[in-house]
């Protein structure tokens, strides 16, 4: 750009300083606060942002010791910032920053995964939960990561690369940053807010013999009939605990229920329902009058994408295919 010919005396290198130290545990925190209720930034997670101070306060203190030496008005970069900074430091930092970020996205991919996993015991309907811009995000920030990587260790041990091979990485970095903030801003995560995530649902797990039944027989004759008489799974918008309460159940309770006693999790067992139900509207003749995908809305289902990958999983067909064999 021109900058170090038109001004030879800049400080601008002293204050050119990578922060991925501090952006690897920014972006776990901002999907933590996405994809756990009640989230609070508690004081100790502090922690995670001593590194960064450290590079910080190294960088002041280089530039402290350097402004002390004669001669420094007149040249870009002092006896510090040549000696130690740019042979020792700044390629070691590449090798840090590198390991620190792929530690913070490791626990952030788990972080997002089990969020996945587990609004599957809390909702019937999860594709506007599921939160996939998030996962579209750290798929091509990690891309980018990578390539910036390969790229600073080519600069730093091979060749030197100039500001216009390097600019674009820096373009496509903010589009990504842009695309994460208006996704964020605009989608509405209050849901997930008011229901709590305060207990884990158990695993589906099935007991080894007859007599070591994890649920009573009632329990599940009580929910059956729930289910066959009231129909809640028509409402779309169920999840764990409207279904509690209509079943005079706890959370933890209905959950168990569920799992143990039909070997579901909360979102197949309700969509069960549902696939039952559009077989039965599609026995009828229903879709002489409505679209399967119409046929879909009225049985409880409320996205397209859902609807055809619960149909595919349950009866191991697509609803298109189930409907040509009646």
């Amino acid at each position: 750009m021109g900058w170090y010919h038109a001004f030879k005396n800049t400080k601008i290198n002293y204050w050119l300083i990578p922060m991925v130290l501090a952006l690897a545990p920014l972006l776990f925190f901002y999907v933590k606060s996405i994809t756990q209720s009640a989230f609070k930034f508690r004081q100790r997670d502090l922690l995670h942002f001593v590194p960064a101070t450290l590079v910080i306060l190294y960088r002041v203190t280089i530039y402290a010791y350097d402004a002390s030496q004669s001669g420094f008005a007149d040249t870009q970069n002092g006896y510090l910032k040549i000696h130690v900074d740019e042979p020792i430091f700044q390629p070691l930092l590449i090798f840090t920053e590198f390991a620190v970020m792929l530690l913070y996205l490791a626990f952030t991919f788990q972080l997002y995964y089990n969020y996945r996993k587990k609004i599957k015991y809390y909702f019937s309907n999860t594709y506007k939960y599921e939160l996939n811009w998030i996962l579209t995000f750290l798929l091509i920030f990690t891309s980018l990561f990578l390539y910036e990587s390969f790229q600073d260790i080519i600069g730093a041990l091979i060749v030197e690369l100039s500001y216009t091979q390097r600019w674009w990485l820096n373009l496509f970095m903010a589009i990504a940053t842009i695309y994460i903030g208006v996704m964020g801003y605009f989608t509405d995560t209050s849901k997930l807010n008011t229901l709590n995530f305060d207990f884990t649902p158990q695993p589906i797990q099935k007991p080894e013999t007859e007599n070591e039944k994890l649920v009573s027989s009632s329990e599940i004759a009580k929910l059956q009939e729930l289910m066959s008489t009231e129909k809640p799974f028509l409402n779309p918008e169920l999840n764990l605990v409207d279904l509690a309460k209509l079943s005079e159940m706890s959370r933890a309770q209905l959950s168990q229920v569920i799992n143990a006693g039909f070997n579901k999790n909360f979102n197949d067992f309700v969509n069960s329902y549902r696939i039952e139900a559009v077989k039965d509207q599609l026995a009828l003749g229903k879709h002489k009058e409505l679209s399967l995908l119409g046929i879909a809305f009225d049985c409880g289902f409320n996205s397209k994408a859902t609807f055809n990958r619960v149909f595919k999983k349950l009866t191991n067909t697509s609803p298109s295919e189930y409907l040509k064999s009646l």
